[in-house]
């Protein structure tokens, strides 16, 4: 385990520490004093002067539990305190609905005594507390991006009033956003909140993990209309407690039973010996464990279960992700906040954010982490109240075979970890992609459109949501073809006036509750336990009678299922397999990639991996040098060739589709492109081209893709504009460019050294 100590902070530059706490209404002052709190942390100083002069956005980046709640609302409740009625003020805007309840909790504690309401507006609030905010609004409004779309649908001639004296608009957890179409859904929403209110709000961005600030900056409010005053906080965090641990497993073979039920190769390979390790470390104090995947949470929090129900200990382990049922995410939450009872739980992203769970000993970190980011978060969420914060990455590397592939033997899993530890070091993490026209989305947002207002021109829609919305990269031709597809389908129609009204497809969509997310939502089975429920499954998951799963961290037998109800009643037993569920990671930037490099040509020793990881670095470095990839990107075995290239996952992707696209039959296998069938030679023949001619066309390119059909609404868009779509969300022709113009350069100066 390395330790990192903290560095000290660089304050707040001179200034006079209280000058912005002597600006804050005298009754927020006073609750200042009644929390113990002898100064403020340097962001919520430097926060005070820019939101209680208002006419900017705001960024306020600092580490979890550094603060950034209460930078944003101490100023924001100075300003409201005085009038809080009316309107809403502050509408806050949350990517989860439990860190809404978290905030409301911590809100109301300080708005009690100013006598500023807060609300609460999610799936879960009772409609008579909707019905009170619509009657009187007032005070800060809590909500997500899902129900501020339905306010727009089902109430959009209340919005005006609802918002009439809004001051400001927070976003928490920018991060989450950022890229995705959620992001872009909430891009839009904000966009049409000003076109009603005839203004622009300023908006105040909350994030612990943000790479460039000023694209950051352009993704809170594109073209940047208002000045946006960025605000990083300087102190440091306590000393950081690092180790990688490497686990050498041999998988199991496929037909290999337990319990009664055939187990899947990783239940059989590194889990037990990992699961040791955490029963071990663990037990006593509180933590939380991330398995990358729903699937590696109900693996890891069963046998951790098992494990305590064998040791004749009480079970300390409970799993937690967005599949299971709210009473079940909410009580391990409950165990991690009681202090009298230790409580790990197993998670996927879902405990990454910043709802209040009390103080965490350990993270523990299941495989590669998705992102530099994801793992700065995850960092933040130990180590509070002035103790260490700690992190145990556990890596699994499949033991070498005499007829192990490169890139097996390269151990690019644990090498891709070091390298965003040393990324972490450095300060770096990933920047918001860039160029996504987000079609699916804006289908939509045009249809929200219509129905908030009635109708639509074409001519107003494309300049509220595109020219001067979230969609500025749609050009009006683009536009056009977009309507004639969604006419097409019934979605829109267009009376002879010009006017765009709900096609009878277009209203049944809108009108059901699933229209108001902007990502898919699968189907699901609602899975049941003597009359109490537990979770959801997707309903592409096999399923039937006599059948046995692990859910909830236990192990069930299937009794029956009702097709018609999607209602799959369980009982408890002794055998049982994870479910499979959708979802992936995220991708990998080739700043990863060009770092893993890095970590592979050099010597040195690094003391946060334990013995095992430093034998399996070792084997990775090692093999490096046997395939001499310092000088060469082409590696041939075994009939196949592996391609290594250093580049991010969209470039491969790329490339792959460029290869294929030239007849070779090529796939991904982590780090490298394996091509098979054909020789080093006709394959350096076909690279050398590919550099020469340039960035290759990515719509053209994106042609070549069988499916296209990746988010929610793609099903209503013809194939070119599917390929438009695609080339500009997931191709990166420029970086798969480069990458083939550097692999060009070390054949030829291979083969100059050779002459």
């Amino acid at each position: 385990m390395t330790t990192w100590p903290h560095s000290s902070s660089e304050g707040n530059s001179g200034q006079d520490a209280s000058s912005g706490f002597r600006r804050l209404d005298e009754q927020v002052q006073r609750w200042v004093w009644d929390q113990g709190w002898t100064e403020l942390r340097d962001v919520q100083e430097q926060a005070i002067g820019p939101i209680l002069d208002g006419g900017r956005d705001v960024i306020i980046a600092a580490a979890t539990a550094g603060g950034k709640t209460e930078a944003a609302f101490l100023p924001i409740c100075s300003r409201i305190v005085t009038n809080p009625s009316g309107s809403v003020r502050t509408l806050y805007i949350s990517p989860l609905k439990a860190l809404i309840n978290d905030q409301f909790d911590r809100l109301d504690r300080l708005c009690e005594r100013l006598d500023i309401p807060v609300h609460r507006w999610h799936g879960d609030v009772a409609s008579g507390l909707k019905r009170q905010v619509l009657s009187d609004p007032a005070g800060i409004l809590l909500i997500t991006p899902e129900s501020l779309e339905a306010l727009f649908v089902l109430r959009g001639t209340a919005i005006a009033a609802l918002f009439r004296a809004l001051d400001v608009v927070v976003v928490d957890e920018l991060h989450s956003f950022i890229g995705s179409e959620r992001g872009q859904q909430l891009q839009s929403l904000l966009s049409r909140l000003e076109l009603v209110l005839r203004r622009r709000v300023p908006r105040i961005a909350l994030s612990a993990t943000l790479g460039d600030m000023n694209l950051a900056a352009e993704f809170l409010r594109p073209g940047k209309a208002l000045p946006c005053e960025i605000l990083v906080s300087n102190e440091s965090r306590q000393e950081v407690r690092l180790q990688i641990r490497g686990y050498p497993v041999k998988p199991a073979e496929p037909d290999v039973q337990r319990d009664g039920a055939q187990a899947d190769s990783l239940d059989d390979a590194a889990v037990p010996v990992i699961a040791a390790h955490l029963f071990e470390v663990l037990r006593g104090k509180d933590n939380l464990v991330f398995a990358n995947s729903r699937r590696n949470v109900e693996i890891y929090a069963d046998h951790l279960r098992r494990s305590s129900e064998q040791a004749s200990v009480p079970n300390e382990f409970w799993p937690h992700h967005g599949s299971l049922s709210k009473e079940l995410r909410e009580h391990a939450e409950k165990v991690l906040k009681d202090a009298s009872m230790p409580a790990s739980v197993v998670c996927t992203t879902t405990l990454e954010m910043g709802i209040d769970i009390g103080t965490v000993a350990t993270i523990a970190q299941i495989g590669v982490p998705p992102s530099v980011a994801g793992m700065r978060q995850r960092l933040g969420r130990s180590g509070r109240r002035g103790e260490p914060s700690v992190m145990r990455i556990y890596i699994e590397e499949p033991e070498l075979e005499p007829d192990s592939p490169p890139q097996d033997r390269l151990r690019a899993e644990l090498v891709q970890a070091i390298a965003m530890v040393r990324l972490l070091i450095m300060k770096w993490c990933e920047p918001p992609a860039e160029g996504a026209l987000h079609l699916s989305t804006l289908v939509q947002q045009l249809l929200s459109l219509i129905a908030q207002y009635g109708g639509a021109t074409a001519a107003d829609a494309w300049r509220v949501l595109c020219r001067d919305g979230a969609f500025p990269g749609v050009s009006s031709e683009i536009f056009a073809k977009f309507l004639r597809n969604l006419g097409e389908h019934d979605l829109i129609t267009q009376l002879s006036d010009g006017t765009l009204l709900l096609g009878v497809k277009g209203e049944r969509i809108v009108n059901h509750y699933s229209f108001y997310s902007a990502f898919v939502t699968p189907e699901e089975y609602f899975l049941v336990s003597h009359g109490h429920e537990l979770g959801t499954l997707p309903i592409s998951h096999p399923l039937s009678d006599g059948s046995y799963i692990i859910f909830a961290g236990q192990r069930w037998r299937v009794l029956s299922v009702d097709v018609e109800r999607r209602i799959v009643d369980l009982e408890p037993s002794p055998a049982g397999r994870a479910p499979r569920f959708t979802g992936g990671g995220a991708d990998v930037h080739e700043r990863i990639r060009q770092e893993m490099k890095a970590v592979y040509e050099s010597t040195d020793s690094l003391p946060f991996l334990d013995a095992s990881a430093r034998l399996l670095l070792q084997e990775g470095r090692d093999a490096y040098l046997a395939y001499d990839l310092r000088r060469n990107s082409v590696v041939e075995y075994d009939g196949n060739i592996a391609l290594f290239c250093w580049a991010g996952d969209r470039a491969l992707d790329t490339l792959l589709i460029q290869l294929r696209d030239r007849g070779l039959p090529v796939e991904r296998d982590g780090i490298a492109l394996i091509v098979h069938g054909i020789s080093g030679g006709e394959l350096k023949i076909v690279v050398r081209a590919l550099a020469a001619q340039g960035p290759a066309d990515a719509v053209e390119l994106a042609g070549t893709v069988a499916n296209k059909l990746i988010e929610k609404h793609h099903v209503f868009l013809d194939e070119e504009l599917l390929s438009v779509d695609y080339a500009s969300s997931r191709l990166d022709s420029e970086g798969a460019w480069q990458a083939a113009v550097r692999v060009t350069e070390q054949l030829e100066a291979q083969g100059a050294a050779s002459a």
